[in-house]
């Protein structure tokens, strides 16, 4: 039997349908990646030309088993952040940017896209052009805005992979480039213990080391899995050839305090040139606190663990920001190290990049991209 519907009950229906998704969400708890926006940003390269850049839902998409990505690995990614700032104050204090509203402001996406286009580059796929990233960017950004402004930041990756549907080995012919985003908190939770990696290699001279390539991921996952059950929240990556050098951890880049200066290892075809350790170097520069960008020795760096000479130590990435270190292990000899804090250099950088990334402090270095 029907039953009629009354008009309360249409009233709650109709209530319940124009319930945002976004409403639904714990912003205090997010789990990084676990929940995404409404919308995703998707372009198809065929024919040797990029088509139209279309704005849709975010959703599963429709592939074939076949695609050329899933067999041969022609897949690259990249990890940006988009912040949600203060307004612009103008002479007397006042909002002047949307009478108070708040802005969206993308970090550093030029040094993105030639990062993005060098390990393209290097995976034999087509380039994109600095407009086509940006504006793609753009369109999901502003559409999804306020996600940024109820998270406080989003995490975008951009990527792309073959889509070719017969097999074969060789470079495919049409590639999908993509943009999803994600509202996120802090990547790590608390200074992290790291282990010296010196039986498994993340990379080889000669390799795909220093790209975004999605394979050099698949092949850090045993090694940090074994790691983790063992106690250890990452590992220190060192050279294939002889584990004598430190490359970089796991999800970011390294660097240390060494009596007094910025160190950190040099940038080679096996280390992935960071966004966020470039703009560390630069602010420490403009510091004027010394910086070496060098080969750091396994053994140089136990030493001045066992000395103190090596009084700082934090990873810096896209994702984990900058991260303090609190202890190294190496042949099973735990190293700790002093307890950060405000006075720390990684945290006077951290509070410097926060502050441009937030709108509280002018960016004179041209880093943020204002989204309308």
């Amino acid at each position: 039997m029907k039953t009629k519907k009354t008009s309360k009950t249409k009233k709650t229906a109709k209530k319940a349908a124009a319930k945002k998704r976004i409403d639904t969400i714990d912003f205090a708890n997010l789990q990084f990646g676990k929940i995404h926006t409404d919308h995703m940003v998707v372009v198809r390269y065929a024919a040797g030309k990029w088509g139209k850049t279309q704005l849709v839902p975010y959703g599963p998409l429709e592939l074939m088993p076949s695609i050329s990505a899933l067999h041969y690995g022609q897949a690259v990614f990249e990890g940006m952040k988009v912040f949600s700032a203060e307004a612009i104050p103008s002479a007397n204090g006042k909002a002047a940017a949307g009478k108070g509203k708040r802005r969206t402001l993308v970090y550093r996406p030029l040094a993105h896209v030639a990062r993005f286009n060098r390990s393209l580059e290097r995976l034999a796929m087509p380039q994109v052009s600095k407009e086509l990233f940006v504006g793609a960017v753009e369109k999901l950004v502003a559409k999804d805005a306020e996600w940024a402004h109820r998270a406080g930041q989003l995490y975008l990756r951009p990527f792309m992979f073959s889509v070719d549907t017969a097999l074969g080995v060789k470079v495919a012919d049409e590639y999908l480039f993509m943009v999803f985003a994600c509202p996120v908190g802090p990547y790590y939770s608390k200074p992290l213990n790291l282990k010296i990696e010196t039986e498994y290699s993340r990379s080889a001279p000669g390799g795909v080391g220093f790209s975004k390539a999605a394979g050099n991921y698949a092949a850090s996952m045993l090694p940090t899995k074994l790691a983790q059950q063992a106690g250890f929240d990452q590992l220190i990556w060192t050279d294939a050839a002889t584990h004598s050098y430190v490359e970089e951890s796991g999800t970011m880049n390294i660097l240390f305090v060494i009596d007094g200066k910025l160190v950190t290892p040099n940038l080679s075809n096996t280390i992935l040139a960071g966004i966020t350790r470039d703009s560390i170097i630069a602010i420490a520069k403009e510091w004027n606190i010394p910086v070496e960008e060098r080969k750091v020795a396994v053994a140089e760096l136990v030493e001045g663990l066992a000395k103190g000479t090596v009084t700082e130590v934090f990873g810096a990435g896209t994702a984990a920001t900058i991260i303090a270190v609190e202890s190294i292990t190496h042949d099973g000899k735990k190293y700790p190290l002093p307890k950060a804090d405000e006075k720390s250099l990684s945290a006077k950088i951290y509070a410097e990049l926060e502050a441009i990334k937030r709108g509280k402090k002018a960016d004179a270095r041209g880093w943020m991209h204002q989204v309308n």
